[in-house]
């Protein structure tokens, strides 16, 4: 037998990465994610509308009416993130494990979740000063943004648990082929269900008598201390940067930033948007739009500086024939045909600005920001919106934002030149061993 060559450390990093990356909760939170990004958005545009265009030509009552369109818009869409994430998770983890009937597990996440809320709310009434305790309520701060991680963690172990309990036959009862399908399904998971949703409301009773819930247990254990982390500015560019050096080993950086990124940037920039839809300034500098605006202009890795250093410097057909495929997509933060077609991937000299340069862009945002150049951006827009439009958009109108992105661009143009020479070079002799050979 030929020995076999023992895989190299890259073949053996790339390996574990992609195993990590198909790894199933994983990809149920990415699919679920995406699924609901849409209602975020909304959100973020009904913001817009109630705090920066209806103002600009509404007053008073005629103002506080128009207003009813985006605030009912809020309440059904950043005022349920939890109900969204628990239900969606619920259905992508149990389609993601093959369960015969995915959609079954989402009423009982669905349910849980709200067995574990609070019996009991404090709430100050409209005009007065003094709290009163209020029961036989569900809070809309209890469902949305402060809810959402609590909703992450009950879609993955409730559903994990019922799919467990509903695939054993001994727990199953069998109606016989005499009645509807879905009424045989129905009680084929009446004890799965029973048994589910009863432990989860054991536990709720018994952080009731201790006067507390999951909801707050999760916020103030888990979900602030996570995101302090990951969300500081340390932890962001190390996760962030993580990722797109995946990607320059072929590994999509969503496996990295899907996962320990962009829910908690997405609890940021739902707090933002609260605030600014209660008259409030936005807290969070780092938040979803802060990528797409500062850290991701032309996509992962922030190619758009790259094309543009093309088609100005570069003369080598190839790269530019790549660019020229590129750039309509790369507008709209698809950069896929310029990180394969270059490419960037397994290529050193392209892969460290496109590691590094994002950084760059993200140092600079967040330091306009903290001396108070700009605001912290509050009005979620879709990761594909061109850059410019992104930046406009996000702040509400504030060109400021815009001549920062233009201030990125061209510090990007630069920074990506030497590098994209190198690998010019690189390419060039490649090509002429190519012909000899």
């Amino acid at each position: 037998m030929e020995n076999q060559e023992k895989p190299s450390l890259v073949e053996r990093f790339t390996y574990f990465s992609a195993k990590i990356g198909n790894q199933v909760h994983l990809r149920s939170l990415r699919d679920a994610f995406t699924t609901i990004m849409p209602m975020f958005i909304l959100a973020g545009l009904a913001v817009l509308f109630n705090n920066v265009v209806f103002p600009k030509f509404l007053s008073g009552d005629t103002l506080v009416s128009f207003q009813v369109w985006g605030n009912v818009i809020v309440n059904g869409t950043l005022s349920l993130a939890s109900i969204l994430a628990a239900a969606m998770i619920s259905y992508f983890l149990a389609k993601n494990k093959n369960f015969e009937n995915p959609i079954g597990a989402v009423p009982v996440s669905l349910t849980v979740l709200i067995a574990m809320m609070a019996i009991n709310y404090s709430l100050i009434p409209v005009g007065a000063k003094k709290a009163v305790t209020v029961t036989g309520i569900l809070t809309y701060q209890a469902l949305g943004t402060q809810g959402m991680f609590a909703g992450i963690i009950i879609g993955l172990v409730a559903t994990e648990l019922y799919i467990r309990l509903a695939s054993n036959r001994h727990l199953q009862i069998n109606l016989g082929d005499q009645v509807p399908p879905a009424v045989g399904k129905a009680f084929s998971s009446l004890i799965p269900t029973l048994i589910v949703v009863s432990l989860f409301a054991v536990l709720s009773a018994i952080l009731a008598g201790f006067h507390t819930d999951l909801i707050a247990i999760i916020s103030k254990g888990i979900q602030e201390p996570l995101r302090a982390v990951n969300t500081s500015l340390p932890g962001y560019l190390l996760i962030y940067s993580f990722g797109n050096f995946l990607f320059g080993l072929g590994i999509h950086q969503t496996v990295i930033n899907g996962v320990l990124l962009d829910p908690l940037m997405l609890v940021n920039m739902n707090q933002n948007m609260a605030a600014v839809q209660a008259g409030k300034a936005a807290p969070n500098i780092l938040n979803s739009d802060f990528t797409t605006v500062y850290a991701q202009m032309g996509g992962t890795g922030m190619t758009i500086p790259l094309l543009i250093a093309i088609f100005i410097f570069i003369k080598f057909k190839p790269y530019r024939d790549v660019a020229t495929l590129a750039v309509a997509p790369g507008i709209f933060e698809i950069n896929e045909p310029i990180i394969f077609g270059l490419p960037i991937v397994f290529n050193l000299p392209m892969i460290i600005p496109f590691v590094l340069m994002p950084v760059i862009g993200a140092l600079i945002g967040y330091f306009v920001t903290f001396i108070g150049f700009v605001k912290p951006l509050a009005y979620l827009v879709p990761w594909t919106t061109p850059p410019f439009l992104s930046g406009f958009i996000a702040s509400g109108g504030d060109i400021k934002v815009v001549l920062v992105q233009v201030l990125i661009i061209v510090i990007g143009v630069l920074f990506y030149l030497p590098f994209l020479k190198i690998s010019e070079r690189v390419a060039r002799m490649q090509a002429e061993q190519a012909l000899e050979n």
